[in-house]
């Protein structure tokens, strides 16, 4: 029997992503995504955690935060765990395989990554900035 377990979901972050890091040495981010139904407009909006690993994490956490709009491509699992009072929990979540940082339409998303850039990835940027049409006049191809 056939079976398909995908999830894509668009929202924005509800609180600053939390990064650790497992005994084995890889990092995870958690974040939530808050939701909103489109057909149900009157219903509130679904909160969905989203788990990344490794170098996507590492990039959610240095880039998104509260209010970052994703669009999140994933699977959906159950999160199993026994609370302090001994009881049984879970909670549905979604193990990201693609996370994409959107554009939230105010120009502190760009200084974002002009602050991930460094002196000479910015001089570089400058330099090709400041090329004329007479200059590419000259290049070889």
């Amino acid at each position: 029997m056939a079976s398909l377990n995908k999830i894509m979901l668009m929202g924005n972050l509800t609180k600053d992503p939390e990064m650790r890091v497992s005994q084995g040495g890889t990092t995870i981010c958690n974040f939530n995504v808050a939701v909103n139904d489109p057909v149900k407009k009157d219903a509130g909006p679904l909160y969905i955690r989203i788990v990344t690993f490794a170098k996507q994490a590492e990039s959610c956490g240095r880039f998104l935060k509260k209010g970052s709009p994703v669009f999140v491509e994933g699977r959906l699992q159950i999160a199993k765990w026994e609370t302090e009072a001994g009881q049984n929990a879970s909670r549905p979540e979604v193990i990201a395989n693609f996370v994409q940082f959107l554009s939230s339409g105010k120009k502190t998303e760009s200084d974002a990554w002009d602050n991930a850039l460094g002196e000479d990835e910015k001089s570089a940027m400058q330099k090709v900035d400041d090329l004329t049409d007479d200059d590419c006049d000259e290049l070889p191809f």
